[in-house]
Parts: C-alpha cells; sequence; structure tokens
C-alpha cells in the first residue's frame, strides 16, 4: 500500500514538472511568435496595382535598387540583406513576393508573372529604372525582369541564384540536401512546428533548410553566426510564407533554360561550390552565355555565403556604383 501511494506520488509529481516544462515552452514560443508577427506589420506598406497587391518597404536615398528575396522570405528578409546598400546611396525598394506575407499568390506565379508584377510596383512607385538584386529563388523572376523589360533594367545581380544548368540524365537543376522534403512536410506547416525544429534539430535545419554545410556555420564569426541566427529567427511566422515556399518548391523544380544572351545589362553573379542547393553550376553557366557578365565563386560558405557577407556586400557596393 506504501509503495502504491509512494508510486502514484511520484507519477504526480512527473505529470506536473511535464506540464509545467510545456507551459514554460508555450510561453516562450508565444512570446517569440507575438514578436515575429509584430516585426513583418511594421515597416511594410501595400500597393494596388494592375498585378494585384503587392507588398514593400523602402529605404535610403539615391540610386533605386529592387530587391527581390529568396525562398522562405518576404520584404523583411530583403530589407536584412540588403538595407545595409541604403549606407552606400541607394534606394533599396524590398517586395514580398508571390505567396509571402501580403502578397497574394495570383493563379499565374510563374517567374514571368512575377518580373511584371515587378515592373508593376515600379510603375505604383514612380521609378523607371532600377537595379535588381534577386537572391535564391528570388533570381528566376529577376532574369526575367531583365528579358522581358530591359529598357527598366540598370544592372542585374544574382546571389547564389536558382538557375538553369544542363545536368547529366536530365537531372533537376537545383538539388534537394536530405531532410528538406521531411520539413517542408513537418516544420513548415506550423508556426510552433518551425519554433521548435531548429532548437531540437539546429544542424539538420542549417543543412536541409539554408543549404549550408553546418561545420562552416560553426566555424565562422559571431557576427556571421548571428546573422545565421537571424535569418532563421526572421522565417518565423512561416504560415503566412507557405504559400510562396510552395511555389518556389515548384518553380525551382522545373526550371528552363532562359535567353541568357539577350541579358544585355551589366550583371554580376556571386555562388559557393558548397551550397547545398547546388547553385554553383547553375550561377556559372548563367555567367558564361551572359554577354559580359562577371562571376564570383567562393569555394566555401553554403547558401547563405557565410564568410564572405561583407565582401559581397562590398562586390555589390562597387558594381553597382558603377
Amino acid at each position: 500500500m506504501i509503495r502504491t501511494k509512494v508510486g502514484r506520488a511520484v507519477a504526480i509529481l512527473i505529470g506536473l514538472l511535464i506540464t509545467g516544462l510545456f507551459a514554460l515552452v508555450y510561453a516562450n514560443y508565444q512570446h517569440d511568435i507575438h514578436q515575429a508577427r509584430e516585426r513583418i506589420l511594421v515597416g511594410s506598406q501595400i500597393a494596388e496595382t494592375p498585378c494585384g497587391n503587392i507588398e514593400y518597404a523602402v529605404v535610403g536615398d539615391g540610386t533605386p535598387v529592387l530587391a527581390v528575396h529568396g525562398a522562405g522570405g518576404g520584404y523583411d528578409q530583403g530589407m536584412d540583406f540588403s538595407a545595409v546598400l541604403a549606407k552606400n546611396g541607394f534606394r533599396v525598394i524590398a517586395m514580398s513576393r508571390f505567396g509571402y506575407l501580403r502578397t497574394p499568390l495570383p493563379a499565374d506565379a510563374s517567374p514571368s508573372a512575377q518580373a511584371d508584377a515587378h515592373a508593376c510596383l515600379l510603375d505604383a512607385l514612380h521609378i523607371r529604372r532600377v537595379a535588381i538584386i534577386g537572391v535564391s529563388a528570388g533570381a528566376p523572376s529577376s532574369m526575367q525582369f531583365a528579358l522581358r523589360h530591359p529598357e527598366r533594367t540598370a544592372a542585374l545581380v544574382l546571389l547564389v541564384p536558382a538557375a538553369y544548368v544542363p545536368r547529366p540524365g536530365g537531372a533537376p537543376p537545383m538539388r534537394t540536401p536530405p531532410g528538406t522534403e521531411f520539413l517542408f512536410d513537418t516544420a513548415l506547416q506550423s508556426d510552433f512546428l518551425f519554433w521548435a525544429t531548429p532548437r531540437l534539430a539546429r544542424q539538420t535545419v542549417i543543412r536541409a533548410l539554408l543549404a549550408t554545410p553546418p561545420a562552416v556555420v560553426e566555424n565562422a564569426s559571431a557576427d556571421e553566426q548571428a546573422r545565421v541566427a537571424q535569418v532563421l529567427d526572421h522565417i518565423l511566422p512561416v504560415s503566412p510564407r507557405r504559400l510562396g515556399l510552395l511555389n518556389d518548391a515548384s518553380v525551382t523544380s522545373a526550371l528552363t533554360r532562359y535567353e541568357l544572351e539577350r541579358i544585355t545589362v551589366p550583371t554580376l553573379i556571386l555562388s559557393t561550390s558548397d551550397d547545398l542547393f547546388g547553385t554553383y553550376e547553375g550561377a556559372r553557366y548563367s555567367a558564361e552565355h551572359i554577354p559580359r557578365a562577371r562571376f564570383i565563386g567562393y569555394p566555401s560558405g553554403g547558401h547563405l555565403l557565410v564568410g564572405h557577407h561583407k565582401e559581397v556586400i562590398s562586390e555589390i557596393t562597387a558594381f553597382l556604383k558603377k
């Protein structure tokens, strides 16, 4: 009888501890997700255009630069990367692409339609001509913008671009790191799961979603590690980005060759050979076929160009100032 009572007391104590732990975890999640939702509502506006509503933000004065974010982003990701350009004499316009945050996903969410939406946003802002920076999954619409609206394109910058490259046996141009599909089916369907996953399996998330070798991040400077952490944190909330993520997955899995030879604007393309999405080959292929394009390839750094951020910003700044 005494053992039974002790056993029940222990079970109750364990239950209380588990309940308390879950309550603490959930309270931390509620705090973080509230901050994330507040963050994405600050600083952006909605432009009503013939291409639909487009969310955007603007910072800085000077030569206009259109920042086109990658997968998992939104106007906020564009600002995180390119706001530093505003300190160097540029006017940065960052938008949320189709299906991200407050920009709806239309029936036609192809790169060409997205490129036309870029032009619609510029019309709404009374901007005639821009340099355009396409990051990762933002590269297809950036290249299409240069093709479809050459008179409005002052220069083209492609960072770790999702770009076509012929592969043996007709393999897809982009690679999928181990675990990516699993995270798409689990963590990326829930704000809570995505909040929890980096805390439980950080290296898996860095490898599968950020396409960067975890060792590269571990050996990076404190500033670069903080930048990687910010990229992860700023994917939250993931729920208003999910439609855009799914559309990007569809687009990048079926990339076709664009008429690269018709892109005549000054072009700079950068990538790393250990990008786990395999953008290095597509970046180099694009640079070889775009007239007078310049290619910068780094031996390491992953998809986030870890260890090269300051150098990349310097290269882009110098290129655009020319």
